[in-house]
């Protein structure tokens, strides 16, 4: 699988041309399956209007209406109660995830109980995450981003890839977010870890990590 790893959704021309070139061919011929999980589990998301907005592209972060050939919902929640059949065959014939962001664990917990963790890494699709979305597949999150509590009590996540995200660096609505505070954060953590503003994004594809920004961004240690 590609990922395509966002703070915001694709901001800019360079994030689009990097999808673009993950997909390997034009949006407008691509199939889309969106993801809204992530939001249900924070407190100043979801559920409500703006899991609405994701779905249905009407949010102020572009993933659902950047002009797909069709656009799907897979909710992680529901797929415990019905069998694999009805399901997996669907998100195995597209050709891109868009999972929205929210609470990191939440969502990391259900695409444990689902499935869908261990159905990622043998699909043939990229997959496009905005801030949750994205910190979800780290070997961790941090301490720094723990709001919803797992049964295991712990940050960890998915270790799909061998780094963490810090998303949202200098967000204005998100004073709290500083280079000082990211430092602090990656201290915490084992390994590589990134923080990336809202115009920047990692792409990684067969483990080789690119990032692609018209923004800020660091790496940790460096």
């Amino acid at each position: 699988m590609k990922f395509l790893l966002t703070s915001a959704g694709v901001t800019n021309k360079s994030i689009h041309t990097a999808l673009i070139e993950l997909l390997g061919k034009p949006i407008a011929e691509s199939n889309a399956l969106c993801i809204p999980t992530a939001m249900y589990g924070h407190p100043w998301v979801g559920p409500g209007v703006n899991a609405w907005e994701f779905i249905s592209g009407k949010s102020e972060n572009p993933m659902v209406d950047l002009g797909w050939r069709s656009v799907g919902v897979l909710e992680l929640t529901a797929l415990p109660s019905i069998g694999k059949d009805r399901w997996v065959p669907l998100v195995q014939e597209t050709d891109v995830l868009l999972v929205a962001g929210g609470d990191a664990l939440y969502l990391a917990y259900w695409m444990k109980q689902s499935g869908l963790a261990e159905l990622l890494p043998s699909l043939n699709a990229v997959y496009v995450g905005m801030s949750a979305g994205s910190m979800v597949l780290a070997p961790q999150i941090g301490e720094d981003f723990v709001g919803w509590i797992p049964p295991i009590e712990s940050d960890e996540a998915l270790n799909l890839v061998d780094f963490a995200v810090f998303p949202h660096l200098e967000n204005e609505t998100l004073p709290e977010n500083t280079l000082a505070a990211a430092e602090r954060w990656a201290a915490g953590l084992k390994g590589t870890a990134y923080t990336i503003d809202d115009q920047t994004a990692i792409k990684v594809v067969d483990g080789s990590v690119e990032v692609v920004s018209e923004g800020r961004w660091k790496v940790f240690p460096q």
